[in-house]
């Protein structure tokens, strides 16, 4: 009988025979696809074969990548399902490759042509969006020989940011440190987090102190690498012919520069709530704050324990408001070994869902019993719940909801969560450690993410605009951002310079934004919960909705338009209205 407590993967394929046999026809589909090179826009009919080979090939494809990726997390010892994973990226790498010749062939052509097709064909319907939507992309594809090149180069543009991984995750090394029992304990990038979070200033300090001196030591390479990472977005960008680095990350999800920039300049005119609660802190402590005491929390610590079934019974009642439906749908789950509950030898570290369409989202928790674990529930769950209404209401090419959009479902989950537990406890100590808890969050999620698009969005205008680009102006740069953000409230230490150079998403340009407007999003929409009538409904059409138009217009589904400054502020208001709440209640005999 299968644990409870542990996936069936059984259901995304039976056996390994069922496995190897979909790998051949995932041969079979490419060798398929190859034939039409050169021929896609034949008539309708040969434009809808193509799409329906296409878009199986892309299902099959996933199915076989997730499956082998959840085999090898579940045991990463295991040789043969490293085996697995490493023959699957093998094999996508060599569909890319035959296959690169799609988008600019299908580009080469005027999309009244589709538009031809499709009028005359009513089959093609189903892939009209997608097809819309590839040729948004037209005026900055390129002709089939320098694709080709471009392709080529991509292994060349990655050197930066794998580098920069070896050094910030293999070659890193840091001096011990000694912990709140005065013992000596290896400092890591897993534990950094934790020693910033004791209750001892001098843990704290040490911590800060030997994590910067790593990266001051090595700073010279790591500024190399990633101003080697903004000239490949400047010379990409530049050949493409978009209008910036930010334009060109920001137009697959149609998001405008103005509403970046007014992400920013909002959040900006918000930063006194910040401060604000930086000297409350500073007031619980005794003491002016440094870089290093931002986040421990001054309250009492909770030290409750949580089993697992225990942590399933809180959230079932904090996510009340979503319904009925919602809680059935998030039960099954749970109750189908589509989670992975407990941390074992050899498992992933970390918590995450995935899945592929047709079978249920998979979840992977390491739950310890903490009040930690059991937000990690709520929020892994969000996802899953996510993934599970969109494949079951979209068809598999617009089942896969963006990035964009990807973490306000699990956020959703935590405020509610969050709120729950804030108003259904009667001890005055818990009750503050929820509410600095959330305004942690907050500062995490939205203000520290802003700080870093405003960082990332300084140093690729001022390359852009012919500036050098060295490694003391984007230490200087990023000090002055943590001094507008912070000070006065903290003491900005100057080490904290260095901070931007262990941050890997720089990596991935421009991503880190959408943090922001996730958490800011789901805020909006736990406030709507609880003061509009039947908004649920609205919610689950949303959850429901996939990849079906772009993320701001389906946010508008939900009346949240990120363009209009008064939504944004309303979330940082919110951010206050806690605040408030944690000086009362601190108030209070």
């Amino acid at each position: 009988m299968m644990d409870k407590y542990n996936w069936d993967l059984s259901k995304i394929f039976k056996n390994e025979k069922e496995f190897n046999d979909c790998i051949k026809e995932i041969k079979e589909l490419t060798n398929q696809i190859i034939k039409y090179k050169g021929n896609i826009m034949k008539d309708s009919n040969t434009l809808y074969d193509f799409l329906c080979i296409d878009d199986k090939l892309d299902l099959l494809v996933e199915k076989v990548y997730v499956y082998s990726f959840l085999k090898y997390y579940s045991d990463m010892s295991n040789n043969k399902y490293q085996e697995i994973k490493e023959n699957v990226l093998s094999m996508v790498t060599d569909i890319d490759n035959k296959t690169s010749f799609i988008s600019p062939e299908l580009l080469s052509h005027d999309y009244k042509e589709v538009e031809k097709f499709i009028n005359e064909n009513d089959k093609l319907k189903r892939f009209s969006l997608s097809l819309k939507r590839a040729f948004k992309y037209k005026k900055y594809t390129l002709g089939f020989n320098e694709e080709a090149i471009l392709s080529k180069t991509s292994e060349i543009m990655r050197v930066a940011e794998d580098a920069y991984s070896n050094i910030n995750n293999v070659d890193i090394k840091f001096d011990n440190i000694k912990d709140e029992n005065n013992k000596s304990t290896e400092l890591t990038q897993s534990n950094y987090s934790l020693f910033l979070m004791s209750k001892n200033k001098r843990v704290r300090k040490s911590a800060f102190d030997k994590m910067y001196k790593y990266y001051k030591d090595h700073i010279n390479t790591i500024s190399s690498l990633y101003i080697g990472n903004i000239k490949n977005n400047a010379f990409i960008s530049k050949v493409r012919g978009y209008d910036s680095i930010l334009g060109m990350h920001l137009y697959p999800d149609d998001v405008s520069v103005e509403l970046y920039k007014n992400l920013i300049r909002t959040t900006n005119n918000n930063l006194k709530y910040l401060k604000d609660f930086y000297k409350y802190k500073a007031k619980q402590l005794g003491y002016k704050l440094h870089m290093y005491d931002l986040y421990v929390n001054t309250s009492k610590s909770i030290d409750k324990k949580y089993s697992y079934e225990d942590a399933i019974k809180i959230v079932n009642k904090a996510l009340s408001p979503l319904g009925e439906d919602y809680l059935k749908a998030f039960n099954h789950l749970l109750d189908n070994n589509c989670v992975d509950v407990y941390p074992r030898k050899n498992k992933r570290s970390g918590a995450y869902q995935w899945g592929s369409y047709g079978s249920e989202p998979y979840v992977s928790l390491n739950f310890e019993g903490t009040i930690d674990s059991v937000s990690t529930l709520a929020h892994e769950m969000g996802h899953a719940m996510h993934s599970y209404y969109s494949d079951i209401n979209q068809e598999y090419q617009y089942a896969g909801y963006p990035i964009f959009l990807a973490e306000i479902a699990s956020t959703v989950n935590e405020v509610l969560l969050s709120n729950y537990l804030i108003n259904n406890t009667n001890n005055k100590d818990e009750k503050i450690y929820y509410l600095i808890e959330f305004l942690d969050k907050f500062k995490a999620t939205v203000y520290r993410q802003v700080m870093f698009s405003e960082f990332e969005d300084k140093m690729c205008s001022y390359y852009e605009e012919g500036k050098s680009i060295t490694k003391d102006l984007l230490c200087e740069e990023y000090l002055s951002l943590n001094k507008k953000y912070f000070a006065p409230a903290v003491k900005v230490d100057d080490d904290i310079k260095y901070e931007w150079a262990r941050i890997p998403h720089f990596y991935t340009s421009f991503y880190v934004y959408k943090y922001a407007t996730g958490f800011i999003s789901a805020l909006l929409i736990v406030d709507k919960l609880n003061h509009e009538k039947d908004f649920k409904d609205k919610y689950i059409k949303f959850l429901s909705s996939g990849n079906t138009n772009y993320p701001l217009e389906l946010l508008k589904t939900l009346d949240i338009d990120l363009t209009d400054e008064k939504v944004l502020n309303r979330a940082f208001d919110i951010f206050n209205e806690r605040l408030s709440m944690l000086k009362e209640t601190e108030s209070e005999e």
